[in-house]
């Protein structure tokens, strides 16, 4: 199967030259073709990052490196795929962050709740000295970590009623990610935190086993939420990363100029899709308005920052110096 769509390749990357690989690196290479999975759909940033991504990297390894694109989790949910890359039969995907840190732990520490002020706080600790040692750390598990994309600034829905304060989540059923931090800051809110894999959370919210779920406003509107779901909050609780990831037995077999190239080609098309979410958010956040959500726009930030402070009880030794570091960066 090959990718779905491909977007014409700009001619500012259109380089011969690319910091330091030149074409001439891969003209004895083996062409190599890599299967890059995610679980969402061709509208969703995760599919315009892959997309950037595959023009890139075929562009600056005259094709010897072809990508082929499966969205749709048609390999998998996102822990599978991960499983996956570890032994070889997946070759890379992005990935949530959340899935990524039940393999290492630390990489939970990017969605401590009202962690990061601002899209621009979260890049500058991602893309520095912090967030690339947890990438770097991966090959720990088997992993190599690319760069970050990014999911976003994650929001609540639920087809019940407006949430303005914590006490608005009392009794909710609020599918989360499988990942601790999640469950334990919806729980602390006050919701029945049920973690499930996202292709899972579609069908329990249709069937209305669930009330509700958190995610970006791109995700929000990519997969048509406003049809299970009639409320939103803009409580901007986590931000959530996602990262370009490979498996280690994949990458150790790449050649030094291809590895140079997929790490540049994945910063690259990372910071392409944070620019393009960014001016994507006002016009999703107006259409889902003209589908008939509800969309609360001012909760009582205070109040939930208050309500989640045993997370950071809990966790904040948990992550060892990751969490002091990235706040006293932030400061």
């Amino acid at each position: 199967m090959k990718r779905f769509t491909r977007s014409t390749l700009a001619l500012s990357v259109s380089l011969a030259v690319v910091a330091g690989a030149q074409a001439s690196d891969f003209a004895d290479m083996d062409p190599v073709t890599l299967r890059l999975a995610h679980v969402v759909n061709e509208q969703d940033g995760f599919h315009i990052a892959a997309e950037k991504f595959e023009e890139l990297v075929e562009e600056r390894t005259e094709g010897k490196v072809d990508i082929e694109i499966y969205p749709n989790a048609s390999l998998g949910d996102e822990r599978t795929l991960l499983e996956g890359m570890q032994i070889g039969t997946v070759d890379m995907g992005v990935i949530t962050n959340g899935p990524v840190a039940n393999f290492l732990e630390e990489m939970a520490v990017f969605e401590l709740p009202f962690l990061f002020p601002s899209p621009e706080a979260a890049y500058a600790v991602l893309d520095g000295e912090i967030g690339q040692e947890l990438l770097d750390r991966l090959s720990e598990v088997n992993l190599k970590g690319l760069a970050y994309a990014e999911r976003g600034f994650r929001n609540l829905t639920n087809s019940e009623r407006p949430v303005e304060s914590p006490a608005d989540i009392d009794g909710l059923r609020i599918r989360v990610m499988e990942n601790p931090v999640y469950v334990d800051t919806f729980r602390e809110l006050g919701a029945n935190a049920v973690p499930m894999a996202w292709t899972e959370a579609l069908t329990a919210m249709q069937q209305g086993t669930i009330d509700g779920q958190e995610n970006p406003v791109n995700v929000i509107h990519s997969f048509k939420l406003y049809e299970t779901q009639d409320h939103m909050t803009l409580s901007r609780h986590t931000y959530a990363p996602a990262i370009f990831v490979m498996g280690m037995p994949v990458w150790n077999d790449l050649p030094e100029a291809a590895q140079q190239v997929m790490e540049e080609a994945a910063q690259e098309a990372a910071e392409h899709e944070r620019q393009v979410n960014a001016e994507m958010q006002a016009k999703q956040l107006a259409e889902l308005r003209e589908a008939g959500m509800q969309i609360v726009e001012e909760p009582d930030i205070a109040a939930f920052q208050s309500a989640v402070a045993p997370v950071y009880e809990k966790y904040g030794e948990q992550f060892g110096d990751y969490l002091p570091r990235i706040q006293e960066a932030l400061e």
